[in-house]
């Protein structure tokens, strides 16, 4: 590792050469010019979510990459709008996605080197003004920004940040992957279709105030600084926590994702016993896309959010600490909820969503309160996000998040067999949780 890279952290600049607004390559019918937002979007996380993609290649693509972004956004037109100031549209005038285009004083290798232990230099790459977006002026900023930044002798950094009341994580990641194949193959716009735009038809939006009784928001986001750091679980890690779990009285063989989720949860739920002395609540939410879980076929690939964050709950004085029983509570929340979704009319998938939300956030037991300790374990396992090729190959790298609560991202790894994790904590969680026997025993940073 060459000297230049010994004080990154302290020595990175970023350098904004321009920026512009790129808009979709035909105007936006009429018919269309009025996106409104359905009951998912509404009590979607308040928070723009920024993707970071690092390529070792590409910088001599920037006319594709622009050409390709105006192409697609005349299909997902919604992206190039604006929120209406009711906040329950999305007026699609073909407004733009604002487009930065910035220079870096490093080197991609020399990054890369550091930034696989220490993630933090990611944030550097996030689109400008992003990391001052918050509940109160989310409405005000371009659903989508994006940034591209040069690194020197070589290779960028593309930064994809989305309004998650408009998108959630399944939208915008098919937006990514959709983009590069256009960027690569040269797709023409009449050629591009992908997404349906029809989730308010079957949900739409509420009156809020007559249904919640605490902001949407309310409680889930942390005031405390939170640091991220990737872990890696191979094929031969999990097979083995496979082996011991399931040889505990399990009736089913778990699942990548259960194993990894489990194990974590099981551990931060001990840094936390660790750091205050006993044993907290804690609810672990799981995201749950259910585009393909639900009887309406017309939505299996709708713009929009039309996730349930499913909540699984420890209760330090009941629930067991052994691993099988972390499992066990996962694999039953999901399924019953697949089990409730799988038939269920609009109206009662509503209520569900609702019922759910008062039982999790609402009240002193489960939310807004010091005692519960609250992570999310979000995966896009299986999803082809790794394989964004806009022409420059796979990336070297990725970063999620908005760092404003303790999250695990969960993707797959190069091979495909094996668990990347990215963690999202405080500070203090992170000291304990890298100790954590489990942890030293199974993971790779």
């Amino acid at each position: 590792m060459g000297s230049e890279c010994f004080n990154l952290k302290n020595s990175m600049q970023v350098k904004i050469l321009s920026k512009c607004l790129i808009k979709p390559s035909s105007l936006t019918p009429k018919t269309l010019e009025n996106y409104k937002l359905s009951f998912f979007d509404q009590v979607a996380d308040w928070a723009h979510m920024p993707l970071v993609l690092f390529y070792p290649n590409g910088a001599n693509m920037e006319q594709q990459l622009e050409e390709s972004l105006s192409r697609i956004l005349t299909h997902v037109y919604p992206t190039a709008g604006r929120f209406t100031e009711d906040e329950s549209s999305i007026i699609c005038l073909d407004q733009g996605v604002t487009y930065i285009k910035a220079t870096i004083n490093c080197k991609h290798d020399d990054f890369l080197a550091q930034a696989n232990t220490d993630l933090d230099l990611a944030l550097s790459f996030w689109p400008e003004g992003i990391m001052d977006v918050d509940d109160t002026n989310i409405f005000l900023t371009p659903i989508m920004v994006v940034q591209v930044t040069k690194f020197q002798c070589g290779g960028l950094a593309l930064s994809i940040s989305a309004s998650h009341p408009a998108m959630d994580g399944f939208t915008k990641f098919t937006f990514v992957y959709e983009w590069s194949k256009v960027c690569k193959l040269g797709i023409p716009s009449k050629e591009i279709n992908f997404m349906s735009f029809n989730l308010s038809t079957l949900f739409p939006a509420r009156d809020l105030s007559e249904i919640l009784e605490t902001p949407v928001d309310e409680g889930k986001r942390t005031k405390s600084k939170l640091t991220a750091k990737k872990v890696f679980f191979d094929e031969a890690s999990i097979s083995k926590l496979r082996e011991q779990s399931s040889g505990a009285n399990l009736s089913f063989k778990p699942s990548r994702v259960e194993i990894i989720a489990a194990l974590l949860w099981r551990s931060l739920i001990r840094a936390s016993c660790a750091r205050f002395g006993h044993l907290k609540r804690s609810v672990m939410a799981f995201p749950f896309n259910l585009r393909d879980k639900v009887d309406f076929p017309e939505v299996s690939n709708a713009f929009g959010n039309f996730i349930i964050e499913i909540p699984i709950k420890f209760e330090a004085d009941e629930t067991k600490m052994e691993l099988h029983h972390f499992i066990k509570m996962i694999r039953e929340a999901v399924q019953q909820m697949i089990s409730d979704c799988a038939k269920a009319s609009p109206e009662e998938i509503i209520s569900l969503v609702v019922n759910l939300y008062k039982g999790s956030y609402a009240g002193q037991k489960w939310g807004c309160n010091n005692d519960v300790e609250e992570f999310t374990c979000s995966s896009f396992c299986r999803f082809p996000i790794q394989n964004t090729d806009f022409g420059w190959g796979k990336p070297s790298l990725m970063h999620f998040g908005s760092r404003h609560s303790q999250v695990f991202w969960f993707c797959d790894t190069e091979c495909g067999t094996g668990i990347a994790v990215q963690m999202d904590l405080e500070e203090a969680y992170m000291n304990f949780f890298e100790l954590d026997q489990d942890i030293m025993t199974f993971a790779k940073f």
